[in-house]
């Protein structure tokens, strides 16, 4: 008999709170002078750095479930691992902490799309892991937090100053759109296309449960992708463009005045 089998799994619900409380008083002492120039920048540092570490841990943890037991591919209703079951548990206590965290100090428009974001995950993943059916179907969703290392990477390196024109910014946003591709939106639209397919085999207010979640949670990734394809590409193209502009006219206009000022035409430079 497995531990989760023994009710194991949700205990791990306040250890992965308590684990993400402890590790945000540590990642207070490690903020960057550049990122802490007031107390809501350096709370937000903070606050991206615990994400990215919660999203390294259980991006890599989710992978290694389906390769430790491929069956759980198969059918993300009934079977499932200690691992899987103590994974979407830890889960679960880092999205209450998160809140709670928010909830306290960031009372903003961004932080409240957020907590309906993580009130979603802590319903879905809470069903499954009192209930230890669909556990599978967690783990999928957990695959979203690969993309989600580079997302929390790109707002450190925003929060701190990061010029978005350096060779490592540049790196990151076109791995962060690449995986934001595989890993959120092909991974939630298949999770929404399983939902629909195996319907008959998923109890009402489960689907009920499956599908507004998925919808919210879907719907909030797409305007999420477009946000970050403007800031990190179309807006940062149109700056250069503009400063190339700027740049061009003042060499102009100081060829043109040192034309004017020797009184006979100058070399152009181009």
């Amino acid at each position: 008999m497995s531990l989760s089998t023994d009710g194991f799994g949700p205990l791990v619900v306040p250890c992965g709170f308590v684990f993400f409380l402890l590790s945000n008083r540590l990642l207070r002492s490690l903020v960057p002078k550049s990122g802490r120039t007031n107390p809501q920048q350096a709370w937000k540092w903070t606050n991206t750095a615990n994400s990215l570490l919660h999203s390294f841990i259980t991006g890599i943890w989710a992978l290694l479930c389906f390769y430790e037991e491929p069956k759980m591919a198969k059918d993300l209703i009934n079977v499932y691992t200690t691992s899987s079951h103590v994974l979407v548990s830890f889960s679960v206590g880092y999205f209450i902490f998160d809140s709670v965290d928010m909830m306290l100090n960031h009372r903003k428009r961004s932080s409240y799309e957020l907590m309906i974001h993580h009130t979603c995950v802590i319903l879905c993943f809470g069903l499954a892991v009192v209930t230890k059916v669909y556990l599978g179907y967690a783990v999928v969703a957990l695959l979203v937090e690969v993309n989600s290392v580079f997302l929390h990477l790109r707002q450190l390196l925003i929060i701190v100053g990061t010029k978005k024109n350096l060779s490592h910014y540049r790196l990151n946003s076109l791995l962060n759109i690449g995986t934001f591709i595989v890993f959120r939106i092909a991974v939630l639209g298949w999770m929404t296309r399983w939902l629909v397919i195996n319907r008959d085999h998923v109890n009402l207010p489960t689907f009920t449960l499956g599908s507004v979640g998925l919808a919210i949670v879907m719907v909030m990734n797409i305007v999420l992708f477009f946000r970050i394809c403007y800031a990190d590409f179309t807006q940062k193209n149109q700056k250069d463009i503009n400063k190339m502009s700027e740049s061009c006219y003042q060499k102009l206009q100081e060829t043109e005045n040192n034309i004017i000022l020797n009184g006979k035409p100058q070399t152009h430079i181009e």
